[in-house]
């Protein structure tokens, strides 16, 4: 099953695609997939509806894709969080999750494009698997009770401006936060879908070459570790998102010159099972 907000930038309307391939509007039960969806066991009642017919087929609109949650109330990031990432930046592998904020409302559709804020000089990819909060999660006692707060997984894109972010004072958050610096989606795909987030493979392509290639697996910090550690310094509440990390392959750890992204680039990144994305990279006006 997989949750999807189609239309124009401000006016997505909810749908899920149900396992056979068949697109239902879901208007009859939420006007979005937000927080309060989530909260209200959304994901189970679609399943309901669906079983019980409730939802009648949809035209498939022919749109574009918005990101397939409404706009978080707040994006954590991890940092450092693959091995091959820490290895090829020439960090110490962390022993502790490093984390940082995005503003919420960078996130943005699948294929919307990037935008190179002006100035930049070291834009780069990130494909990262993203972690939707269903359920408040406050000083979980366990990593082990943590994945019972997940609603869902889907597919993120962390951009970020490498010089804003390591050379220009304080924290990273300034090179995090630039407009349309999270592209998510296609869809928001149920958690107990996925039978294990620790083996997903993900990769991302910059102009049809193929720079990142990896596994979840390679992580330092798994989901269900991530998200009781977060939960001991903020609650987590549903419609939250969490960007888990990036694996090695980012244009940081290149040699010089490295490869930052240009006008007119196009990236492309998937995660199995969490569908794919296609940005053209576009100078900010």
């Amino acid at each position: 099953m997989q949750l999807l907000r189609l239309g124009a930038p401000g006016s997505e309307r909810p749908y899920v695609r149900a396992d056979g391939g068949t697109l239902h509007d879901l208007s009859p039960l939420t006007a979005d997939i937000d927080g309060t969806f989530l909260a209200a066991d959304g994901i189970a009642r679609v399943r309901d509806a669906l079983r019980d017919g409730a939802l009648p087929a949809a035209v498939e609109p022919g749109t574009r894709n918005g990101a397939p949650i409404a706009q978080p109330g707040k994006v954590v990031c991890v940092g450092l969080n693959y091995r091959g990432h820490a290895a090829e930046t020439g960090a110490a592998i962390p022993e502790e999750p490093v984390l940082f904020m995005k503003a919420p409302d960078v996130v943005v559709g699948p294929d919307d494009p990037v935008f190179l804020p002006r100035g930049s000089v070291s834009t780069d990819w990130e494909v990262e698997l993203g972690v939707v909060i269903g359920k408040t999660a406050r000083y979980l006692e366990s990593p082990a009770e943590a994945l019972g707060h997940v609603a869902g997984y889907v597919l993120s894109h962390d951009v970020s401006e490498r010089d804003f972010q390591l050379n220009r004072g304080g924290t990273w958050d300034k090179g995090k936060s630039c407009e349309n610096f999270n592209p998510l989606g296609p869809w928001l795909r149920p958690a107990d879908e996925i039978a294990d987030p620790q083996a997903l493979g993900l990769r991302l392509w910059v102009n049809g070459r193929k720079w990142q290639d990896s596994s979840t697996k390679d992580m330092v910090f798994g989901v269900a570790e991530i998200v009781h550690y977060v939960s001991r310094f903020m609650v987590l509440r549903p419609g939250d998102l969490i960007n888990t990390g990036t694996p090695a392959g980012v244009a940081l750890g290149q040699p010089e010159p490295k490869p930052y992204l240009r006008a007119g680039d196009v990236v492309e990144l998937e995660i199995d099972g969490l569908g794919r994305q296609r940005q053209s990279v576009t100078k900010q006006g």
